[in-house]
């Protein structure tokens, strides 16, 4: 994941490493769409959107990777060094933050999105964390990299198809592309060697038809 991360961050920006975008303030950003498909809203019924919910974990997991390797200017090994070290130090540890000492197993799903978007904001990477927001949404490691791959290919045919230059449409046929990435995933042979290239071909099936 750490290698398919590095190349897409050279597809958008070949000088990525030194450009040193701040990964973390996205992280922020997809927190609170993560906390939007959850459902918050106590004037109103809501639905939790599980497979939107789980998408947007895995654009933070982007973010995350690409905020490791940041931190070691763009060494693969390195970077998964210290992943694994964080992932073994981490998991159910609890987490100090604005003078509180917070165990995140017991907090709830949205809580602990809010204490993911603080963190981020105070540019705090805490992967025990994520890994307990992950079991929260049903995703274990080996499910998070399926979906990583799958958006993987989606982040490639946004850049194919003008998204850094303003040209890429979103929205088709009235639905958002991840809407679409999601429904294709699970039409596709997910082990199969060529399932990325699959997946690739029948997102430009559906965007040519608008």
């Amino acid at each position: 994941m750490l290698a398919l991360q590095a190349a897409m961050n050279s597809r958008v920006d070949p000088a990525w490493v030194e450009s040193a975008y701040p990964y973390l303030r996205a992280v922020v950003v997809e927190g609170a769409e993560a906390i939007e498909h959850h459902g918050w809203k106590w004037w109103k019924k809501q639905h939790c959107d599980l497979p939107q919910l789980q998408m947007e974990l895995i654009d933070i997991w982007h973010f995350l990777l690409s905020e490791i390797l940041l931190r070691h200017q763009g060494d693969e090994k390195a970077a998964l060094h210290s992943l694994m070290a964080q992932s073994a130090e981490q998991e159910a540890s609890p987490v100090t933050f604005d003078g509180q000492t917070l165990q995140p197993g017991p907090l709830n799903t949205l809580d602990k999105l809010e204490l993911l978007i603080g963190l981020a904001a105070a540019r705090r990477l805490e992967l025990g964390l994520f890994a307990d927001l992950m079991h929260d949404c049903g995703l274990d490691w080996t499910a998070l990299y399926r979906q990583y791959v799958a958006k993987n290919v989606l982040n490639f045919f946004r850049q194919d198809n003008g998204y850094k230059e303003g040209q890429y449409r979103k929205i088709w046929q009235n639905r958002e592309d991840n809407e679409h990435l999601v429904e294709l995933m699970d039409t596709l042979p997910v082990d199969d060697a060529n399932y990325p290239d699959q997946l690739y071909q029948a997102l430009m099936a559906r965007y040519s038809l608008g």
